[in-house]
């Protein structure tokens, strides 16, 4: 039998086609059942989606997730050079906070913070002569910040040490005989190279932090959550209420989705020389072998 009598029949999939139709009925039938239930309050739901308190709760949960990833992401450095000291005093400083703080919840850590007076009433900082009361010191906000800006640095430590050690050790060795010191190698050659593997799980991090600022709402901080508690507390629409904040936090972590995208693709522009993929490999044999899967003989 000659090739160019061959026929090409594609594979079937049944199963793909019975499970797509499935979703697609569970989806419709969702869906309508959500916009056609009048227990959702859709127009209470417009009518607060644009309310002042709303809005004003959406820009301190900003400002939180803002404000707590850089204090993450600073002492997260901080760390993960210490992590990867020489001296083992500081090593261990750095194993012993990091393991600290992903081993315990951080709402525990926020109420703690926030309970921080009734250890410490007056907080010296050990310089003589200076006393602050800690109950005025240590606000709401305060806390949360302090609570979740901490606990995120040893997250952030965790993926730059990873992102560091992701970088030859020669382009170090090469940085030193060039002249460069230690700061300033891993300042001007380390880091930036690190950024590809530190920027994909920072951005995740970001998106994380900025629903984890939702817990801030058990401290009275008047976040977007806290904000809409208040008003279901009032008028009794608590469901309409909780989807108005859950809309706002959509919203707000699809913009840092696209965010991340257009970041992570910044930092892979000079990255042409890894290996292809898996996905780019079997696309590359396609490509070869496309006159053969036809049938038909090249010439």
């Amino acid at each position: 039998m000659a090739a160019d009598d061959l026929t090409v029949v594609s594979k079937r999939h049944p199963g793909r086609w019975v499970t797509a139709i499935a979703l697609l009925l569970v989806a419709a039938a969702t869906l309508r059942s959500v916009f056609t239930n009048p227990r959702f309050g859709w127009d209470v739901v417009n009518t607060y989606l644009r309310d002042v308190s709303i809005g004003r709760g959406l820009l301190v949960t900003l400002e939180l997730t803002a404000i707590c990833m850089a204090i993450g992401i600073i002492l997260g450095v901080v760390l993960a050079v210490m992590r990867l000291s020489a001296n083992p005093v500081v090593r261990s400083a750095a194993f012993l906070y990091v393991s600290f703080f992903r081993g315990t919840p951080v709402l525990v850590q926020l109420l703690f913070w926030y309970n921080l007076a009734a250890l410490y009433p007056q907080l010296t900082f050990g310089i003589p002569g200076v006393s602050l009361d800690a109950n005025q010191l240590i606000t709401p906000i305060l806390a949360a910040l302090l609570g979740l800006g901490l606990n995120e640095a040893a997250y952030m430590s965790e993926i730059v040490r990873a992102g560091i050690q992701s970088v030859d050790h020669g382009q170090g060795e090469a940085a030193g005989a060039l002249g460069l010191t230690k700061m300033q190698t891993m300042r001007r050659v380390i880091l930036p190279q690190a950024m590809r593997v530190i920027i994909p799980p920072t951005g995740n991090e970001t998106i994380g932090m900025l629903k984890t600022t939702a817990l801030v709402s058990v401290l009275a901080v008047p976040d977007l959550l806290y904000s809409a508690q208040i008003l279901y507390a009032r008028n009794f629409q608590t469901i309409p209420l909780l989807i108005v904040a859950s809309i706002w936090y959509l919203a707000v972590t699809t913009v840092l989705t696209i965010g991340q995208f257009y970041v992570e693709r910044r930092f892979s522009r000079g990255n042409r020389t890894l290996p292809p993929t898996p996905v780019q490999q079997f696309r590359q044999l396609l490509r070869t072998h496309t006159p053969m899967a036809t049938g038909r003989s090249t010439p």
